[in-house]
């Protein structure tokens, strides 16, 4: 279940899911994002505008509720930001997780095109990917305060966190729904991972 706050590449990750097995859709019901086998926060663009649309929706509620019970919950890009106390960009996002959101701070910004993910911890989503490229496009990278990062990439000499996981939720800063079959394989992983819940 797509949660809709009004912006975001909504239709492409919800192809991108049905193609991986799902049987997705795209909602501003939170009662359907608070109980669905699996939300996602997937976005382009500003985490201001788009934490305010989660907040106007009723789905920031919904998102932390579901959290709260141990439902799995998937950031993709703005999303994954979406999920941490506050952001550079401006604004607050859910506040899930400990950490802020900061502008990139490398010679080229934005980070855009494929990038090698290199896994640094156990992970369910990433399973398998180790190595593999993925497409990113984003000014802002997510500085966690807990040890929560399962994949980085290196942009100009520095390290980005590209993966987190942290009990029911994870968040991805590159876009799967753009990363070919190493995207594909991200979705299906996440699809699986919602299963067994």
């Amino acid at each position: 279940m797509l949660a809709d706050y009004g912006a975001g590449n909504l239709r492409s990750v919800s192809s991108a899911l049905e193609r991986a097995g799902a049987r997705a859709a795209v909602t501003e019901d939170p009662r359907e994002v608070e109980l669905a086998p699996l939300a996602v926060i997937a976005g382009v663009g500003n985490t201001r505008a788009a934490a305010n649309g989660l907040e106007e929706r009723g789905l920031a509620a919904a998102l932390l509720a579901r959290v709260r019970s141990g439902r799995p919950l998937l950031g993709i890009c703005v999303g994954m930001q979406l999920l941490f106390e506050e952001s550079e960009e401006g604004g607050s996002g859910l506040g899930i997780l400990p950490g802020r959101v900061e502008r990139l701070r490398t010679a080229r910004v934005p980070h855009m095109g494929w990038n090698e993910l290199r896994v640094t911890a156990p992970t369910r989503l990433l399973d398998g990917l180790d190595g593999e490229d993925v497409y990113f496009a984003h000014s802002y990278a997510c500085v966690p305060q807990a040890t929560i990062t399962v994949a980085e990439v290196g942009h100009d000499g520095v390290a980005v966190v590209a993966a987190i996981e942290h009990g029911p939720v994870a968040g991805v800063q590159f876009h799967p729904e753009r990363s070919g079959s190493a995207g594909a394989q991200v979705l299906g992983n996440a699809l699986a991972w919602s299963r067994s819940v």
